[in-house]
Protein backbone atom coordinates (compact mmCIF):
# COMPACT_ATOMS: atom_id res chain seq x y z
CA UNK A 1 0.00 0.00 0.00
CA UNK A 2 1.55 3.48 -0.91
CA UNK A 3 1.45 6.51 0.74
CA UNK A 4 -0.38 8.42 -2.30
CA UNK A 5 -4.25 6.90 -0.92
CA UNK A 6 -6.80 9.21 -0.99
CA UNK A 7 -9.72 10.04 1.01
CA UNK A 8 -12.92 8.46 -0.06
CA UNK A 9 -10.41 6.15 -2.38
CA UNK A 10 -12.55 2.63 -2.19
CA UNK A 11 -10.54 -1.14 -1.75
CA UNK A 12 -11.70 -4.74 -2.11
CA UNK A 13 -9.99 -6.53 0.53
CA UNK A 14 -10.47 -9.35 3.66
CA UNK A 15 -11.06 -9.44 7.21
CA UNK A 16 -8.46 -10.88 9.08
CA UNK A 17 -9.66 -10.58 12.28
CA UNK A 18 -13.07 -9.49 14.22
CA UNK A 19 -12.94 -7.61 17.66
CA UNK A 20 -16.00 -5.93 19.60
CA UNK A 21 -15.34 -2.50 18.38
CA UNK A 22 -13.46 -3.07 15.49
CA UNK A 23 -12.60 -5.05 12.29
CA UNK A 24 -9.30 -5.50 11.21
CA UNK A 25 -8.53 -5.83 7.37
CA UNK A 26 -5.33 -6.92 4.72
CA UNK A 27 -4.01 -3.98 3.39
CA UNK A 28 -0.61 -5.76 2.24
CA UNK A 29 2.12 -7.75 3.77
CA UNK A 30 3.12 -5.15 6.37
CA UNK A 31 -0.16 -3.66 7.32
CA UNK A 32 -3.47 -3.70 8.45
CA UNK A 33 -6.39 -1.47 7.93
CA UNK A 34 -8.96 -0.45 10.99
CA UNK A 35 -12.95 -0.59 10.32
CA UNK A 36 -15.50 0.16 12.97
CA UNK A 37 -17.41 -3.04 13.74
CA UNK A 38 -20.51 -1.39 13.95
CA UNK A 39 -20.34 -0.43 9.85
CA UNK A 40 -20.73 -4.09 9.41
CA UNK A 41 -24.12 -4.58 11.76
CA UNK A 42 -27.64 -5.16 10.07
CA UNK A 43 -30.53 -3.01 11.25
CA UNK A 44 -31.30 -5.39 14.11
CA UNK A 45 -27.52 -5.14 15.37
CA UNK A 46 -26.42 -8.56 14.03
CA UNK A 47 -22.64 -9.02 12.58
CA UNK A 48 -23.10 -9.72 8.90
CA UNK A 49 -19.50 -10.63 7.72
CA UNK A 50 -16.94 -12.93 9.21
CA UNK A 51 -13.48 -13.19 9.16
CA UNK A 52 -12.20 -13.76 5.51
CA UNK A 53 -14.58 -12.83 3.94
CA UNK A 54 -14.42 -9.72 1.14
CA UNK A 55 -15.63 -6.66 1.48
CA UNK A 56 -15.52 -3.45 -0.23
CA UNK A 57 -14.47 -0.24 2.24
CA UNK A 58 -13.47 3.21 1.65
CA UNK A 59 -10.03 4.85 3.22
CA UNK A 60 -11.24 7.69 5.24
CA UNK A 61 -7.72 8.79 6.55
CA UNK A 62 -5.50 7.95 9.08
CA UNK A 63 -6.09 7.75 13.44
CA UNK A 64 -2.87 7.48 15.59
CA UNK A 65 -0.93 6.42 12.39
CA UNK A 66 -3.68 4.03 12.25
CA UNK A 67 -4.92 3.16 8.22
CA UNK A 68 -8.84 3.67 8.89
CA UNK A 69 -12.09 2.74 6.42
CA UNK A 70 -15.23 2.33 6.71
CA UNK A 71 -17.98 0.38 4.79
CA UNK A 72 -20.65 2.85 4.47
CA UNK A 73 -20.20 6.84 3.91
CA UNK A 74 -22.25 7.71 6.61
CA UNK A 75 -22.39 10.48 9.66
CA UNK A 76 -19.23 11.98 10.59
CA UNK A 77 -17.29 10.33 7.91
CA UNK A 78 -19.04 12.13 5.60
CA UNK A 79 -16.92 15.19 5.11
CA UNK A 80 -16.60 17.47 2.41
CA UNK A 81 -13.83 15.20 0.74
CA UNK A 82 -15.26 11.63 1.30
CA UNK A 83 -18.83 12.94 -0.35
CA UNK A 84 -16.90 15.11 -3.40
CA UNK A 85 -14.61 11.69 -3.77
CA UNK A 86 -18.49 9.65 -3.23
CA UNK A 87 -19.78 11.86 -6.15
CA UNK A 88 -17.23 11.13 -8.98
CA UNK A 89 -16.95 6.83 -7.95
CA UNK A 90 -20.63 7.04 -7.71
CA UNK A 91 -20.15 5.54 -3.77
CA UNK A 92 -23.50 4.97 -2.01
CA UNK A 93 -23.92 7.46 0.97
CA UNK A 94 -25.72 7.06 3.94
CA UNK A 95 -28.46 9.93 4.49
CA UNK A 96 -30.95 11.17 6.97
CA UNK A 97 -34.42 12.00 5.59
CA UNK A 98 -35.04 15.68 7.56
CA UNK A 99 -38.20 16.25 6.00
CA UNK A 100 -40.47 17.08 2.72
CA UNK A 101 -39.70 20.43 1.18
CA UNK A 102 -40.70 22.04 -2.37
CA UNK A 103 -40.27 18.60 -5.40
CA UNK A 104 -38.98 16.57 -2.61
CA UNK A 105 -36.74 15.77 0.22
CA UNK A 106 -34.11 17.49 2.36
CA UNK A 107 -31.68 14.91 3.18
CA UNK A 108 -28.30 15.22 5.53
CA UNK A 109 -25.13 13.36 4.98
CA UNK A 110 -22.89 14.07 7.40
CA UNK A 111 -22.78 17.82 8.18
CA UNK A 112 -24.22 18.40 4.35
CA UNK A 113 -27.22 19.32 3.38
CA UNK A 114 -29.02 17.46 -0.17
CA UNK A 115 -31.95 17.49 -2.30
CA UNK A 116 -33.88 14.65 -3.37
CA UNK A 117 -36.63 14.71 -5.72
CA UNK A 118 -39.60 13.27 -5.46
CA UNK A 119 -39.01 10.59 -8.48
CA UNK A 120 -36.11 9.74 -7.30
CA UNK A 121 -37.01 8.46 -3.80
CA UNK A 122 -37.89 4.51 -3.50
CA UNK A 123 -37.60 1.86 -6.15
CA UNK A 124 -40.32 -0.21 -7.79
CA UNK A 125 -42.75 -0.19 -4.89
CA UNK A 126 -43.46 3.45 -4.05
CA UNK A 127 -44.82 5.05 -0.84
CA UNK A 128 -46.74 7.68 0.20
CA UNK A 129 -44.60 10.70 0.48
CA UNK A 130 -44.25 10.91 4.25
CA UNK A 131 -43.02 7.23 4.48
CA UNK A 132 -39.72 8.61 4.11
CA UNK A 133 -39.30 11.16 6.29
CA UNK A 134 -36.96 10.49 9.40
CA UNK A 135 -35.43 7.02 7.53
CA UNK A 136 -31.79 7.01 7.13
CA UNK A 137 -31.55 5.69 3.77
CA UNK A 138 -28.84 5.08 1.05
CA UNK A 139 -28.31 7.81 -1.65
CA UNK A 140 -26.31 8.14 -5.00
CA UNK A 141 -25.00 11.62 -5.36
CA UNK A 142 -26.02 12.76 -9.12
CA UNK A 143 -25.18 16.50 -8.76
CA UNK A 144 -22.06 18.24 -6.85
CA UNK A 145 -22.33 21.79 -7.40
CA UNK A 146 -21.03 24.87 -5.55
CA UNK A 147 -17.99 23.28 -4.01
CA UNK A 148 -20.58 20.17 -2.58
CA UNK A 149 -23.08 23.29 -1.33
CA UNK A 150 -25.77 21.86 -3.76
CA UNK A 151 -26.16 18.24 -3.61
CA UNK A 152 -29.00 16.01 -5.71
CA UNK A 153 -29.23 12.62 -4.54
CA UNK A 154 -31.35 9.98 -5.78
CA UNK A 155 -32.27 6.54 -3.73
CA UNK A 156 -34.17 5.01 -7.35
CA UNK A 157 -30.97 4.54 -9.03
CA UNK A 158 -29.01 2.87 -6.28
CA UNK A 159 -32.00 0.39 -6.12
CA UNK A 160 -31.52 0.41 -9.99
CA UNK A 161 -28.30 -0.93 -9.94
CA UNK A 162 -28.47 -3.16 -6.83
CA UNK A 163 -31.25 -4.95 -8.22
CA UNK A 164 -29.42 -4.74 -12.26
CA UNK A 165 -26.54 -6.51 -9.54
CA UNK A 166 -28.68 -9.01 -8.25
CA UNK A 167 -30.37 -10.23 -11.44
CA UNK A 168 -26.42 -10.50 -13.10
CA UNK A 169 -26.07 -13.07 -9.71
CA UNK A 170 -29.25 -14.95 -10.16
CA UNK A 171 -28.55 -15.55 -13.93
CA UNK A 172 -25.86 -17.22 -13.05
CA UNK A 173 -27.56 -19.17 -10.19
CA UNK A 174 -30.79 -20.05 -11.53
CA UNK A 175 -30.58 -21.73 -15.17
CA UNK A 176 -33.03 -24.31 -17.34
CA UNK A 177 -32.50 -27.45 -16.05
CA UNK A 178 -31.41 -26.22 -12.14
CA UNK A 179 -32.97 -27.57 -9.21
CA UNK A 180 -34.23 -25.10 -7.16
CA UNK A 181 -36.49 -24.43 -3.79
CA UNK A 182 -38.95 -21.67 -3.14
CA UNK A 183 -42.06 -20.30 -1.05
CA UNK A 184 -44.84 -19.78 -2.82
CA UNK A 185 -46.28 -15.95 -2.46
CA UNK A 186 -49.26 -16.13 -4.69
CA UNK A 187 -51.86 -18.69 -6.20
CA UNK A 188 -53.92 -17.47 -9.34
CA UNK A 189 -56.12 -19.88 -11.46
CA UNK A 190 -52.77 -19.94 -14.24
CA UNK A 191 -50.22 -20.91 -11.28
CA UNK A 192 -48.42 -20.07 -8.99
CA UNK A 193 -45.82 -16.94 -8.29
CA UNK A 194 -42.31 -18.66 -6.25
CA UNK A 195 -40.10 -16.94 -4.23
CA UNK A 196 -37.04 -18.17 -5.30
CA UNK A 197 -34.07 -16.36 -3.92
CA UNK A 198 -35.73 -13.07 -3.68
CA UNK A 199 -36.74 -13.57 -7.37
CA UNK A 200 -40.30 -14.28 -8.54
CA UNK A 201 -40.85 -17.22 -10.30
CA UNK A 202 -44.25 -19.05 -11.83
CA UNK A 203 -45.00 -22.38 -11.65
CA UNK A 204 -48.07 -22.81 -14.49
CA UNK A 205 -50.83 -24.83 -13.31
CA UNK A 206 -49.80 -27.71 -16.21
CA UNK A 207 -46.18 -27.74 -14.73
CA UNK A 208 -47.37 -28.78 -11.30
CA UNK A 209 -48.53 -32.40 -11.96
CA UNK A 210 -49.11 -34.88 -14.45
CA UNK A 211 -52.71 -35.19 -13.85
CA UNK A 212 -55.18 -32.54 -14.73
CA UNK A 213 -55.40 -30.04 -12.32
CA UNK A 214 -59.49 -28.79 -11.92
CA UNK A 215 -58.60 -27.16 -8.80
CA UNK A 216 -54.81 -25.51 -7.92
CA UNK A 217 -55.78 -24.29 -5.02
CA UNK A 218 -57.17 -27.83 -3.58
CA UNK A 219 -53.17 -28.71 -4.45
CA UNK A 220 -50.42 -25.53 -3.99
CA UNK A 221 -51.62 -22.51 -1.27
CA UNK A 222 -49.32 -19.57 -0.22
CA UNK A 223 -46.09 -20.02 2.23
CA UNK A 224 -45.98 -24.01 0.89
CA UNK A 225 -42.42 -24.66 0.11
CA UNK A 226 -41.70 -26.22 -3.09
CA UNK A 227 -39.09 -28.31 -4.82
CA UNK A 228 -38.97 -28.00 -8.68
CA UNK A 229 -37.03 -27.73 -12.20
CA UNK A 230 -36.03 -24.65 -14.07
CA UNK A 231 -37.82 -25.17 -17.42
CA UNK A 232 -37.64 -21.47 -18.68
CA UNK A 233 -35.04 -18.60 -18.51
CA UNK A 234 -35.72 -15.31 -20.24
CA UNK A 235 -33.65 -12.93 -17.71
CA UNK A 236 -33.53 -9.72 -20.61
CA UNK A 237 -37.65 -9.78 -19.84
CA UNK A 238 -37.01 -10.97 -16.09
CA UNK A 239 -38.93 -14.35 -16.85
CA UNK A 240 -38.59 -17.66 -15.26
CA UNK A 241 -40.93 -20.55 -15.38
CA UNK A 242 -40.36 -23.69 -13.00
CA UNK A 243 -41.85 -27.36 -13.09
CA UNK A 244 -42.06 -29.40 -10.25
CA UNK A 245 -43.85 -32.07 -12.52
CA UNK A 246 -40.60 -32.38 -14.21
CA UNK A 247 -39.27 -33.99 -11.10
CA UNK A 248 -41.90 -36.50 -11.06
CA UNK A 249 -41.92 -39.55 -12.64
CA UNK A 250 -43.23 -39.68 -15.70
CA UNK A 251 -46.57 -41.92 -16.20
CA UNK A 252 -45.78 -42.55 -19.93
CA UNK A 253 -42.99 -44.26 -19.85
CA UNK A 254 -44.71 -47.05 -17.60
CA UNK A 255 -48.10 -46.81 -20.31
CA UNK A 256 -46.20 -49.09 -22.79
CA UNK A 257 -46.40 -52.39 -20.22
CA UNK A 258 -49.73 -51.25 -19.27
CA UNK A 259 -51.75 -50.44 -22.04
CA UNK A 260 -52.03 -52.53 -25.02
CA UNK A 261 -53.42 -52.38 -28.33
CA UNK A 262 -57.37 -53.33 -28.79
CA UNK A 263 -58.08 -54.21 -25.03
CA UNK A 264 -61.11 -52.51 -23.66
CA UNK A 265 -60.68 -49.76 -20.69
CA UNK A 266 -63.29 -48.32 -18.12
CA UNK A 267 -62.20 -44.99 -17.32
CA UNK A 268 -63.70 -41.53 -16.95
CA UNK A 269 -63.96 -38.93 -19.37
CA UNK A 270 -60.96 -35.90 -18.00
CA UNK A 271 -62.03 -33.32 -20.54
CA UNK A 272 -64.40 -32.61 -23.19
CA UNK A 273 -63.07 -30.61 -26.46
CA UNK A 274 -64.90 -29.60 -30.14
CA UNK A 275 -62.85 -32.02 -31.84
CA UNK A 276 -63.52 -34.77 -28.73
CA UNK A 277 -63.32 -36.61 -25.48
CA UNK A 278 -60.17 -37.21 -23.20
CA UNK A 279 -60.76 -40.29 -21.53
CA UNK A 280 -58.63 -40.83 -18.49
CA UNK A 281 -56.96 -44.77 -18.93
CA UNK A 282 -54.60 -44.83 -16.09
CA UNK A 283 -52.92 -42.07 -13.35
CA UNK A 284 -51.33 -39.14 -15.86
CA UNK A 285 -52.36 -40.62 -19.11
CA UNK A 286 -55.50 -40.07 -21.34
CA UNK A 287 -56.35 -40.77 -24.85
CA UNK A 288 -58.85 -39.09 -27.23
CA UNK A 289 -61.67 -40.24 -28.30
CA UNK A 290 -62.17 -38.37 -32.00
CA UNK A 291 -65.70 -36.79 -32.69
CA UNK A 292 -65.83 -39.15 -35.45
CA UNK A 293 -66.30 -41.81 -33.30
CA UNK A 294 -68.98 -40.99 -31.27
CA UNK A 295 -72.59 -42.44 -32.43
CA UNK A 296 -75.09 -39.46 -32.91
CA UNK A 297 -72.98 -36.63 -33.05
CA UNK A 298 -72.90 -35.30 -36.42
CA UNK A 299 -71.00 -31.68 -37.04
CA UNK A 300 -73.88 -29.66 -35.49
CA UNK A 301 -73.87 -31.45 -32.06
CA UNK A 302 -72.57 -30.11 -29.48
CA UNK A 303 -70.71 -32.91 -27.28
CA UNK A 304 -70.08 -30.93 -24.55
CA UNK A 305 -74.00 -31.18 -23.69
CA UNK A 306 -73.77 -35.13 -24.18
CA UNK A 307 -70.49 -35.55 -22.29
CA UNK A 308 -69.27 -34.46 -19.17
CA UNK A 309 -66.24 -34.54 -16.65
CA UNK A 310 -66.44 -37.06 -14.53
CA UNK A 311 -68.29 -39.42 -16.49
CA UNK A 312 -67.40 -43.25 -17.18
CA UNK A 313 -66.90 -44.07 -20.63
CA UNK A 314 -65.43 -47.45 -22.06
CA UNK A 315 -63.10 -47.53 -24.67
CA UNK A 316 -60.88 -49.48 -27.08
CA UNK A 317 -57.10 -48.61 -27.75
CA UNK A 318 -57.27 -48.19 -31.48
CA UNK A 319 -53.22 -46.04 -31.76
CA UNK A 320 -50.61 -45.61 -29.67
CA UNK A 321 -47.71 -43.26 -30.27
CA UNK A 322 -46.30 -43.16 -26.76
CA UNK A 323 -43.17 -41.01 -27.98
CA UNK A 324 -45.51 -38.08 -28.72
CA UNK A 325 -47.83 -39.14 -26.10
CA UNK A 326 -50.78 -40.14 -28.00
CA UNK A 327 -53.48 -42.59 -27.80
CA UNK A 328 -56.19 -42.99 -30.38
CA UNK A 329 -59.31 -44.83 -28.69
CA UNK A 330 -62.73 -45.50 -29.71
CA UNK A 331 -66.04 -46.26 -27.95
CA UNK A 332 -66.69 -49.72 -26.21
CA UNK A 333 -69.59 -51.28 -24.69
CA UNK A 334 -68.80 -51.18 -20.41
CA UNK A 335 -68.02 -54.40 -18.40
CA UNK A 336 -71.30 -54.28 -17.02
CA UNK A 337 -73.06 -54.18 -20.41
CA UNK A 338 -70.35 -57.23 -21.29
CA UNK A 339 -71.49 -58.93 -17.69
CA UNK A 340 -74.73 -58.48 -18.91
CA UNK A 341 -74.77 -59.68 -22.09
CA UNK A 342 -72.76 -62.81 -20.84
CA UNK A 343 -75.29 -63.57 -18.78
CA UNK A 344 -78.17 -63.54 -21.07
CA UNK A 345 -76.23 -65.16 -23.52
CA UNK A 346 -75.65 -68.17 -21.19
CA UNK A 347 -78.99 -67.74 -20.34
CA UNK A 348 -80.09 -68.14 -23.79
CA UNK A 349 -78.21 -71.31 -23.78
CA UNK A 350 -79.43 -73.21 -21.38
CA UNK A 351 -83.21 -72.85 -22.54
CA UNK A 352 -81.78 -73.76 -25.79
CA UNK A 353 -80.30 -76.74 -24.34
CA UNK A 354 -83.75 -77.57 -22.24
CA UNK A 355 -86.55 -77.29 -25.26
CA UNK A 356 -83.96 -79.19 -27.63
CA UNK A 357 -86.60 -82.02 -28.78
CA UNK A 358 -84.64 -85.02 -30.49
CA UNK A 359 -88.42 -86.26 -32.30
CA UNK A 360 -88.74 -82.99 -33.11
CA UNK A 361 -85.98 -82.67 -35.44
CA UNK A 362 -86.06 -86.06 -36.85
CA UNK A 363 -89.60 -84.83 -37.78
Amino acid sequence: MNNRIEIGEQFETEIVQIQKDYVFLAMDAKSEGVCDTSDFLDKDGNLTVKEGDKVKVFFTGYVNGEMRFTAKIAGEKADKSMIENAFNAKIPVDGHVEKEIKGGYEVKIGSSRAFCPYSQMGFRQKEEPSFYVGRTMSFIIMEYKNDGKDLTVSNRLLGEREYSEKLETLSQEITVGKIVEGVVESVQNFGAFVNVNGFRTLLPVSEIQYDRVDDIFSIISEGQRVKAQVIRADWKNEKVSISVKALLDDPWNAAAESLKLETKYDGKIARVTDFGVFVNLTKGVDGLVHVSELEGVNKNTNIKKLYKPGDEMSVVIKEMDLKNKRISLIPASSAEQDLSAAKYLSSQKDEDEDSYNPFASLL
